[in-house]
């Protein structure tokens, strides 16, 4: 990696981890304290006859409620129960739940409850499903939105490509999977959360239990990962409120591995199929795409994700004509959600693979019909994205490539893409003093990335306070008044400018009291506090590209090494972003080469431990190179976005590598393995 720092000085309080001083979920334990047990669907499509025993739909009825980053409906939505009392409609489904001493006595309760299903057969491909009956009776078809972007178009080209591009479903898989400890004293419920949000969960607790939302606080405990998987409420968490409401005693519920591949959101699950419309030199005429999102068995996501997709689709590139169908489907599956990235691999992928089939079909070099396409001024594409010049930046990451002499290599993949963060909605910050040291909160916390080592940092320069005495802590609803989450890329950008915000009101605060007495020594005596909420203001788009090599080994294509040129802004610290790159490339190998969630046509899924579901292992990682563009955006720190990044670039940047090393085109992620086998060379002659 580009860059020097030490875990100890760039990382900071974060080494309490590996010290083994987290403190997570599974880790509370309170007096009186019952472990719930969640009874699944075995059918991935069945109606239910009838339900005994424990807590049932019955009993408990709620639905689910859309909050957090993908939060959205399409307009063929229907419910979704939080305990099945009908039918179910993905196996894993939460029909009952259990309650013991121990989640081994609860598991054993489980056979205290009996449920009759009907079996139906279950619809698993999302085309199939386009053209059968509905899924969910009352609706007149599988469709959960249908919408277009752009404009309709026709155009005399030369060069015209059409291709059928796909991205498999993948499960989050972070090391700490879903968990809750919920405890109610008779007027406030409060929830323990591993979460990218506490705000998402008041907001989706109350509307599903139909509290109000000051009568339910969330507590951010020690969250490791999430990816996305962690943003929104599931079923799980309302069964275990409602249950410490109704015994008034505490209750926990942690899934293990298995529950998570099968229950948890998956992401990804896109198809695209492409026509592009180029001249002989490789300029974009015109772009036509149409977009299927398998959206699974409830619509929690699905029309904000291919609307989110299409509008990112022609990438940095000035496409002057696009148009583009979107569709997001019912299938029998668990549902889909955000992962890491959501939605802006699908589009950089889908147009980088077009790209390419462009420079193919007219001869011309990978690299010159990404600049043939890249504009010197700032551009808003048909579909409404709006990005500045992107020549100037192509330019310099081919510079930092050493593109022309890493070309004659043969064995190259390149990608570029725009990074379009989650900045709506803003984000809040407090800084408070408190027995002479600072506390600070932010409305989107750490699940694994150390925001604490910025926080501390930003808090410190603005008030000239030492970082030992600036103590970050976890997001609580009743510390701070209002947040929206840690996702999309956000947190440094619009969290670390909330914290310049508070922190200068926290002076100014003490300044006008303290007058000249003022000192940082005076301000850690007093009790002082203050609180932001900071709403940019333009654009935070930040471009990327990736180079990616390949080479044959033991007769079989592998990844050789990726490369990377980001532009992160003002690096807040070296350390910290270039982990979280490195991290990301692992992720992007995963999804290249191994990560998919397989069903079969019963809708059962085959990928159900963790080696089935293909997490790589570090021994299957390829060298790296981190380097980074620093071009300031206009936040009062100059940050950008990068937690994104690499899963956007990598995946299309690393197929072409494999692709030109094997002389094989292709067009669906995960690349089968069998596909990776280089021809003896007799069959290649």
């Amino acid at each position: 990696m580009a860059g020097e720092g030490t875990l100890n000085d760039e990382a900071g309080q974060e080494t309490r981890f590996v010290l083994g001083r987290g403190r997570f979920v599974d880790d509370i334990k309170m007096d009186g304290m019952l472990h719930l047990h969640i009874i699944r669907s075995p059918y991935a499509r069945a109606r239910i006859i009838s339900v005994s025993g424990g807590i049932n739909g019955k009993e408990l009825k709620a639905d689910m409620v859309a909050v957090g980053e993908d939060a959205g409906e399409g307009k063929g939505a229907v419910s979704y129960p939080v305990l099945a009392t009908e039918s179910v409609n993905y196996a894993g489904q939460p029909v009952a739940a259990v309650l013991g001493a121990d989640r081994y006595e609860a598991e054993d309760k489980a056979e205290e409850v009996d449920v009759q299903y009907d079996p139906l057969k279950p619809i698993v491909d999302p085309m199939q499903s386009l053209a059968s009956d509905p899924i969910h009776p009352g609706t007149r078809s599988n469709l959960i939105s249908e919408s277009t972007k752009g404009k309709d178009f026709s155009v005399k080209a030369p060069v015209e490509v059409e291709e059928t591009l796909k991205m498999e479903r993948v499960t989050p898989n972070p090391l700490e999977m879903r968990g809750v400890v919920a405890a109610y004293d008779g007027s406030t419920l409060t929830v323990y959360a591993s979460t990218q949000s506490v705000f998402s969960w008041r907001e989706g607790l109350s509307s599903s239990l139909g509290m109000k939302e000051e009568s339910v606080r969330v507590i951010q405990m020690d969250t490791g990962g999430a990816f996305g998987s962690k943003g929104g409420i599931y079923p799980e968490y309302v069964v275990a409120a409602y249950a410490a409401m109704k015994l008034r005693r505490p209750v926990k519920w942690v899934e293990n591995r298995y529950e998570h591949l099968m229950a948890t959101e998956q992401g990804r699950g896109a198809r695209g199929t492409l026509k592009v419309f180029a001249d002989k030199r490789g300029k974009i005429l015109g772009l036509k795409g149409d977009l299927v999102l398998d959206s699974g068995a409830y619509p929690l996501g699905g029309d904000w994700a291919t609307g989110w997709i299409a509008f990112q689709l022609t990438g940095p590139y000035a496409i002057s004509k696009a148009y583009v169908r979107t569709r997001a489907v019912y299938t029998n599956k668990v549902p889909s959600g955000p992962y890491r990235g959501a939605g802006r691999p699908e589009a950089a992928f889908f147009m980088e693979r077009m790209i390419d089939r462009v420079a193919d079909e007219t001869g011309i070099d990978p690299a010159e019909v990404r600049l043939a396409n890249a504009t010197a001024a700032a551009f808003e594409s048909p579909l409404g994205l709006r990005t500045g010049a992107f020549r100037p930046f192509l330019r310099e990451a081919l510079s930092a490539f050493n593109y022309p002499k890493r070309k004659r290599s043969g064995n190259v993949g390149l990608s570029c893409f725009v990074l379009v963060p989650a900045a709506y909605g803003g984000e809040s910050a407090k800084v408070a003093v408190a027995d002479g040291r600072l506390k600070v909160w932010m409305g989107g916390s750490s699940h694994g990335q150390g925001h604490d080592v910025f926080a501390r940092r930003l808090v410190s320069k603005e008030l000239g306070v030492s970082e030992d005495l600036i103590d970050v802590e976890l997001s609580d609803t009743r510390r701070i008044s209002s947040g929206v989450g840690s996702w999309g890329s956000r947190t440094a950008m619009l969290g670390g400018s909330a914290l310049i915000e508070a922190s200068r009101k926290l002076k100014a605060g003490a300044k006008r009291k303290l007058g000249k007495k003022y000192s940082v020594e005076s301000l850690l005596r007093g009790g002082f506090e203050a609180e932001a909420f900071f709403e940019p203001k333009g654009s935070l788009v930040s471009f990327g590209a990736n180079l990616v090599t390949a080479k044959v080994k033991s007769g079989m294509a592998v990844i050789d090494e990726i490369v990377s040129y980001y532009d992160v802004g003002e690096v807040l610290n070296r350390y910290m972003v270039e982990s979280q790159i490195v991290g990301g490339f692992a992720q992007a190998v995963g999804e290249v080469l191994y990560e998919q969630a397989l069903f079969n046509e019963d809708g059962q899924l085959l990928t159900a431990t963790l080696a089935d579901s293909g997490v790589p292992h570090a021994t299957e990682m390829p060298r790296f190179k981190v380097m980074t563009a620093s071009h300031r955006s206009q936040l009062p720190h100059g940050a950008k976005g990068v937690g994104e990044s690499p899963t956007i670039g990598v995946p299309p940047a690393a197929t072409r590598a494999l692709e030109v090393t094997l002389k094989t085109r292709f067009t669906t992620l995960p690349i089968e393995s069998e596909k990776l086998w280089a021809k003896p060379p007799s069959e290649s002659n």
